[in-house]
């Protein structure tokens, strides 16, 4: 972020500096403080039903700019200036990693095919319908100058979820099912729309034709698989490198600053190549926590867990003070030359694409993945869909900075236009953030607690494991709690259609028992370690 000039009438002279800029200063302490009375307050309001710590640090952002426009007397209500470099190489990374290496993968995993359908999908579906109800009501409302590109940006920036917000709404122990669903759509729905809004960068859309359609599918397939495997490929090599050189029994220090860089190297990597930092980062997290986090001292478990939550938490804070200051930039409001009237009817509109796009796939999508649970107790119920459509709703820093991307900065004729699409898209963010997440949790509280127990925390993790007991007898394997011979031997085909998640699980697991673990380490597989005081116990504690 680059450092404004807010506050001339409070600047001192405090003498000189060779190398320290006295507005520099002054700037980034007011606002470290901001971040200490956001993390203050948001402790004083854990248990209150509405407000949640980015609710709060967006009010204290939008306070903290109405102070700064009142002591600038209306020129300027930043402390810092928004820098799209900043955000997506510093403050997100730190945040989706953190929450591939805390999620719960089994989870995750057992919903990752809706979880895909949902993110990837679903993702396209609102793509559409934002970008064509943009293009057919925009002109109506008196937006004109604006070019297909940005109508097809526009879908990809508002399709894109706060999965940020999304980590303080919902609890991963209380709703298991809908934590995962919501937040692993997140995550593969911003990569989606930061993919799609790169290939609508890229493609030539002067002659539209059926090519143009598949060159956008075959960008995003490429750059989700690639981007996932790239992910992979580095937690892999960080739990072999760790596991093979052994550092535990020197310095744990290097365990820990091994991990913490070889994850903020999968980022770089997977940006240096024009993939999506945000997939390979998630599924570098996933990997590293349950192979390379199993194979460093137990002092070194406790250091990096934390030291994860907590940079994450800082940067969750930091993103969510900015844009609640960044909403009062006065330049924007004076350059998009709009009336209120005309602002709230353009806002309003996108606020109706993205609650009409976000509808048109969850209930049907949610109902057709229903049809394959075969059990109940795994269905998706009219409540919980309801649920997962609202908590969706929230857009955040991530639609912002595409937003800045796409329409900050042009010399266009369209300047004006531009910069009330800025400007319209803020105040997107801010009423579905502050709206739609205090809601939420009281929202859920009614729907799934109120007047029932919680469904599908470990009603469906028996299931499943009672499933997996069936695929052992019925793949011919002996009952040793009877005398009876083995049940006919199913092909694999049969268990898989009959039983998909668990059968997988099985094969997986026996994969990773024989031929992962004994090369990557991971639970189990941790050299004992002297130095360690509890290094006799690591090797065979559990994530």
């Amino acid at each position: 972020m680059e450092i404004s000039v807010p506050l001339p009438t409070l600047l001192l002279k405090f003498g000189s500096s060779s190398f320290l800029n006295w507005t520099t200063v002054i700037a980034l302490t007011l606002f470290f403080t901001l971040l200490c009375a956001c993390i203050v307050i948001g402790h004083l309001l854990e248990e209150n039903r509405w407000a949640n710590e980015s609710f709060t640090a967006l009010l204290l952002g939008l306070c903290s700019g109405v102070v700064v426009l009142l002591v600038t007397k209306g020129k300027n209500s930043h402390i810092l200036s928004f820098s799209e470099e900043l955000f997506f190489i510093y403050l997100l990374p730190p945040i989706i990693f953190n929450a591939g290496f805390q999620v719960k993968k089994k989870q995750f995993f057992r919903n990752f095919s809706i979880i895909l359908l949902f993110g990837a999908l679903g993702t396209l579906i609102s793509f559409c319908i934002i970008s064509l109800g943009a293009f057919l009501l925009f002109k109506r409302i008196g937006v004109s100058s604006l070019k297909l590109q940005d109508y097809l940006a526009v879908g990809a920036i508002l399709s894109a979820t706060d999965s940020v917000c999304t980590l303080q709404v919902l609890n991963q122990d209380e709703t298991p099912l809908l934590y995962s669903l919501v937040f692993g759509e997140g995550v593969v729905n911003d990569a989606t729309s930061i993919v799609l809004f790169n290939a609508v960068q890229t493609l030539d859309f002067s002659n539209i034709d059926v090519l143009i359609a598949l060159k956008l599918l075959g960008t995003f397939l490429y750059l989700f698989f690639t981007s996932t495997i790239l992910g992979i490929t580095v937690g892999l090599v960080s739990a072999y490198v760790i596991k093979t050189l052994y550092f535990g029994r020197h310095s744990t220090d290097r365990e820990v600053a091994i991990m913490m860089l070889m994850a903020y190297l999968s980022y770089m990597l997977a940006e240096l190549a024009s993939l999506s930092g945000i997939l390979t980062v998630f599924f570098c997290g996933i990997v590293m926590s349950h192979y390379t986090w199993h194979n460093v001292t137990e002092s070194s478990r406790v250091t990096t867990k934390h030291a994860f939550a907590t940079i994450s938490f800082i940067a969750e804070t930091f993103i969510f003070l900015y844009v609640g200051m960044d909403a009062l930039d006065i330049d924007k409001w004076k350059a998009s030359k709009s009336s209120a009237a005309r602002s709230i009817g353009i806002s309003s509109t996108l606020l109706a694409l993205v609650l009409v796009g976000r509808a048109a796939f969850v209930f049907p999508l949610a109902n057709i993945a229903n049809l394959f649970r075969s059990r109940s107790v795994t269905k998706i119920e009219l409540r919980q869909q309801f649920i997962i459509w609202w908590a969706g709703l929230m857009r955040g820093a991530v639609t912002i900075a595409l937003s800045y991307n796409e329409f900050a900065g042009s010399s266009s004729t369209a300047t004006a236009d531009y910069a009330l699409m800025i400007t319209s898209t803020i105040i997107v963010v801010l009423f579905s953030t502050l709206v739609f997440g205090s809601v939420t949790k009281p929202l859920i509280e009614a729907l799934l607690f109120r007047h029932s127990h919680p469904v599908n925390t470990d009603a469906s993790e028996i299931h499943s494991l009672e499933d997996l007991r069936f695929l052992f007898l019925e793949n011919g394997e002996p009952n040793d709690e009877s005398n009876l011979p083995p049940p006919p031997k199913r092909s694999n085909l049969s268990l898989l259609i009959r039983y998909p998640t668990s059968t997988v699980h099985y094969f997986w697991r026996k994969f990773d028992d024989r031929y992962m673990r004994p090369v990557f380490g991971g639970r189990g597989f941790m050299p004992y370690v002297p130095s360690s005081p509890t290094g006799a116990e690591a090797g065979t504690s559990s994530n």
